[in-house]
């Protein structure tokens, strides 16, 4: 069949080069977004790929499968790409008068962005790896994953995508990148040494989607946040949590910090939210939305993604409310709702 549609799609027809491309597309998209991190700089990627795609389908000769060659086209793209990012952090744009503690580190990943479950291939699961595959699908997709490697050397980085995440043999990742497999075998050492070293102790896995103890804990967290109770969020959290907020560079470790954070900013002069739960990167994720007296409605605020432990949040990431869109979530929630 793909012999077919390859040779309609060479004659011009543009709906066979759709049907062709479409059976990679969601595929394509989560790998563009794990060499960039962004779900804006990964979909640019992936419209460049399928436009360079198809003006060059005269010159695939079939000696790679289609899937290969899209591969190659997309993981360069992104390499050109990362050459020529200027990422710089941005500004805390807190409100006068704040009293914050002070972070514990400035974190170095400003650009990352939450990727909805949904837009996974198969509506919630990412395609599954090889064999040979060093990670489960699912932790590839994680915010600590996509976070850690963003850390890495550009081409280091696709080569542990391709082989470790994807499966492709080293002399096939060699083909795509152009260089030979020893510089493969090397970049592949150093890459998996870094995140090593980078790896954060293992803990105990989360609970399942659905579970009753994932259930249990959306309760606990939406009645914190709906009623204002500090210390009701602040129990649920891991002696070691991490707070951070793409597109400002703050990080904050550790309950205390934490607490005094959510106190400071969060909750300042009673603050009150309603929440309405989602998924990200795998993860139980949050559409929070301000209520104040002063709006009959209430404002989207920012997503909040959680890494759990059993019962215990490790990490909340929160993002503006920018991404609510690839969610599916509205900019308010009307007063029946509310």
């Amino acid at each position: 069949m793909s012999t077919s549609l390859i040779r309609l799609a060479r004659s011009g027809d543009e709906a066979a080069f759709r049907e062709l491309a479409d059976a990679y597309r969601a595929e394509l998209h989560v790998h563009c977004y794990r060499m960039l991190g962004s779900v804006q700089d990964a979909e640019d990627a992936l419209q460049e790929t399928l436009v360079a795609a198809w003006r060059g389908l005269a010159s695939f000769q079939e000696r790679a499968s289609v899937r290969t060659w899209l591969y190659r086209i997309a993981t360069n793209r992104c390499l050109n790409m990362l050459r020529s990012a200027r990422r710089q952090p941005a500004n805390a744009p807190f409100p006068p008068g704040i009293d914050l503690p002070e972070p514990t580190r400035l974190g170095e990943v400003t650009w990352l962005e939450p990727y909805p479950d949904a837009w996974l291939p198969g509506g919630g699961a990412d395609t599954a790896p090889g064999p040979a595959a060093r990670y489960e699908a699912k932790e590839t997709i994680s915010l600590a994953f996509v976070t850690a490697i963003q850390l890495l050397p550009a081409r280091q980085r696709a080569v542990l995508i391709l082989r470790d995440v994807l499966d492709f043999p080293a002399a096939e990742v060699a083909r795509l990148l152009d260089t030979t497999e020893q510089s493969v075998t090397s970049a592949l050492k150093r890459a998996r040494a870094t995140l090593r070293n980078n790896s954060p102790a293992d803990r105990t896995p989360p609970p399942a989607p659905d579970s009753a103890a994932e259930r249990e804990l959306v309760g606990r967290f939406t009645t914190a946040l709906e009623s204002g109770d500090v210390d009701g969020l602040v129990s649920l959290l891991a002696d070691d949590v991490r707070l951070a907020m793409p597109p400002m560079p703050l990080e904050y470790q550790g309950r205390d910090l934490a607490a005094r954070f959510h106190a400071a900013l969060t909750f300042r002069d009673g603050r009150t939210y309603r929440v309405v739960p989602t998924r990200a990167n795998g993860q139980l994720a949050f559409g929070v939305y301000l209520v104040t007296p002063a709006q009959p409605v209430a404002q989207a605020n920012g997503l909040m993604v959680l890494t759990l432990a059993g019962d215990t949040i490790t990490a909340m990431t929160r993002f503006e409310p920018t991404v609510f869109g690839a969610f599916g979530l509205p900019s308010t929630l009307p007063p029946g709702l509310v």
